[in-house]
């Protein structure tokens, strides 16, 4: 695994885009960062967020678990048995949601190129699966309301699962998702209707209770929040990278809040934006929190110290990279977020200091006259 603070050349590349392609994003969210994972955490992400782990599960049938800075410390081939593929069809995990302590995965049976858009047995289910990544058994979901389960997400408390049927939202009891339930499928307890975006979805995740939906369709990767109470949605984030749209989830970790799994298939074939052999976790924070936040403290010798921060998540977190200037001297801030400037001992004049690291948005502070 390699992580990267997002580099110029991903700014470079996102600047040289026709100025319409970016219009419609509505700035609601800055990206951050960059993080590379490993093909296999291909389908989906669920924070853990109470142990301060990440769980993935891809290309396939597998599954791993890795701590917040992405250090695997667990995987499981076969998370989805191959005894429950040979009996009962499903061979494909979708974007996951971890909850109650317990990893509930989407199940469906998918064969490209297979009669019925592949889907080969048109039902889905809801498997169960503990955070050392040991299955437990699953649940089905009654074909009449859902052919296949591509992706689930818990609410914010817990009572309810979440996915689509069409264009319809559909929800489930958590409760009613067991492991020893047999073979008698579970009903949704509500439907919004049409309120899948026109983008689709491959991934999902709650934030600010509204449900946020990644996807892809045939343009732009869109990211949408729907209100759970009246399905009404607005437009969040909109891209135009190339690749291919998965997971979502959120978590305080890798330098953002909000994180998008990007893999290296195009549907179109073009080259994939964040490089082949690699999938990419791209983190955003909301922009009311994407404001570069100054700490200034004087030492000896005219020497002025600057932190740089971003908040969010209830905590500050240093901002490595970012260009601080004051009085006529420039520095880089290191990776605790800290810059040194010599500026003289004292001064007769206010002090501007600024700080800058696009597109998170600068950073000022004035510091009174006579103070070093």
């Amino acid at each position: 695994m390699r992580r990267r603070v997002m580099i110029a050349a991903v700014l470079v590349l996102l600047g040289t885009l026709p100025a319409a392609a970016r219009a419609a994003d509505p700035g609601r969210w800055v990206q951050t960062s960059l993080s590379e994972i490993p093909i296999e955490y291909y389908q989906g992400i669920a924070p853990d967020t109470a142990a301060g782990r990440l769980l993935f599960d891809g290309v396939y049938v597998g599954g791993y678990r890795t701590d917040l800075e992405l250090r695997e410390q667990a995987r499981n081939a076969n998370l989805l048995p191959l005894a429950v593929t040979a009996s009962e069809g499903f061979n494909h995990l979708g974007d996951p949601t971890f909850t109650g302590g317990r990893l509930i995965l989407p199940l469906e049976c998918y064969t490209p190129g297979a009669p019925n858009a592949g889907n080969t047995c048109g039902r889905g289910a809801f498997g169960v699966a503990d955070a050392n990544l040991t299955w437990l058994g699953r649940t089905l979901l009654d074909p009449a309301d859902v052919p296949k389960a591509m992706w689930v997400e818990a609410s914010p408390d817990g009572q309810l699962l979440w996915t689509s049927a069409g264009q319809d939202l559909l929800a489930y009891r958590t409760s009613d998702v067991q492991p020893a339930a047999g073979d008698v499928p579970i009903r949704p307890v509500r439907r919004l209707p049409g309120a899948v975006p026109p983008s689709g979805i491959t991934g999902a995740a709650f934030f600010g209770g509204r449900l946020l939906l990644a996807g892809q369709g045939t343009g732009p990767f869109q990211v949408w929040s729907v209100d759970p109470a009246t399905g009404a949605r607005r437009l969040e984030i909109e891209r135009t990278w190339a690749g291919e749209s998965e997971g979502l989830g959120v978590v305080d970790a890798l330098g953002g809040w909000l994180h998008w799994m990007i893999q290296p298939l195009d549907p179109q074939g073009r080259t994939p934006t964040f490089g082949t052999g690699h999938g990419e976790l791209v983190s955003f924070v909301p922009r009311a929190a994407a404001r570069l936040r100054l700490q200034v403290r004087t030492g000896a010798r005219g020497r002025l110290i600057v932190t740089a921060s971003l908040r969010f998540a209830g905590s500050a977190h240093p901002v490595a990279g970012a260009r601080v200037r004051a009085g006529g001297a420039s520095a880089r801030t290191d990776a605790r977020g800290r810059a040194v400037l010599r500026v003289g001992a004292r001064r007769s004049s206010p002090l501007r200091v600024t700080a800058t690291k696009p597109p998170l948005r600068r950073g000022r502070l004035v510091m009174r006259a006579g103070r070093g």
